[in-house]
Order: C-alpha cells, then sequence, then structure tokens
C-alpha cells in the first residue's frame, strides 16, 4: 500500500462538486481540485484536465474521496528525477503499479496544453479544512469566506 506524505487542508470551496447548466451545457460552480481529476484521462492517454495549484506547483487530482481528493504533482520531464514510463508501460506489471511506494501514478508521462509533463509523487491527499493555505488573494479570500 501507498503511504500519503501528510494531508493538506485546503479551502473547502475547492473540493466543490459543480452543477449542470442545462442553457451552456457544461458544469458550473466546481472547484479546482475536483475540476483537475483526470485519472480516466491518464489511463487512456488523452490530455489531463486543467491541474490545479499549490505551494507553487501545479497538480492533478487522481482520485475523489470523502471530505477530499488524492493529487499528484507535474513536473517538466527536464526535471524529474527518475525514468518517466506511459500507463500501459508501468501497468504491464499491475500488482508492482499498484505498491509503488510514490503512488501508482508516479512516472507516468501525460500532457497537459500540449506540453509533457510526468506525474511525480508522492501522491498527497487534500481535505477540506479550516485551517487552509491562503491564496495570494488572502484578503479577498477572507471577505469571501470565514473558513480562511
Amino acid at each position: 500500500m501507498t503511504a500519503f506524505s501528510a494531508p493538506v487542508k485546503l479551502d473547502p470551496d475547492r473540493f466543490r462538486h459543480g452543477k449542470l447548466d442545462p442553457v451552456a451545457d457544461r458544469i458550473v460552480g466546481e472547484g479546482d481540485v475536483v475540476a483537475s481529476y483526470s485519472a480516466d484521462r491518464i489511463g487512456t492517454g488523452q490530455p489531463i484536465r486543467r491541474p490545479f495549484r499549490w505551494n507553487g506547483h501545479w497538480w492533478v487530482c487522481t482520485a475523489i474521496v470523502p471530505g477530499g481528493a488524492e493529487a499528484f504533482r507535474l513536473v517538466d520531464p527536464a526535471v524529474f528525477p527518475g525514468t518517466p514510463t506511459t500507463y500501459p508501460a508501468k501497468t504491464q506489471d499491475a500488482e508492482a503499479a499498484r505498491n509503488d511506494p510514490l503512488g501508482f501514478y508516479h512516472g507516468m508521462t501525460t500532457t497537459h496544453a500540449g506540453k509533457t509533463r510526468i506525474i511525480s509523487g508522492p501522491k498527497t491527499l487534500f481535505i477540506a479544512g479550516p485551517d487552509c493555505e491562503p491564496s495570494l488573494f488572502a484578503a479577498l479570500d477572507r471577505e469571501r469566506s470565514r473558513d480562511c
């Protein structure tokens, strides 16, 4: 089983599930963490959905869990400290992939906005909580939410 790094508390709004706007035929009001969910796209070799920003890095959500989400950091191939792989190559040995100490998706190559990125572990658990990291717009966030 893969160990998580310490859970990270974020503004609960970032985990909000959106609603379908039938007129626009799209989801509205969705938090950026939830909206970045891309496990379905990684497994099929499609570009990932828009990643979310935390701690100066881009992250992609790979699982929605009660009260939060699991995510991995995205890195440029030039700074990835290992040998990148693909979903099909990594899952040739499914048991080893499931038991990777840095997480199932660690090392997989993906694309976003036409650029290649590597999914880098360890996976991180992000949870909704009152002690969330302030954004660059902390003053505006305080007006918007009493939780942070």
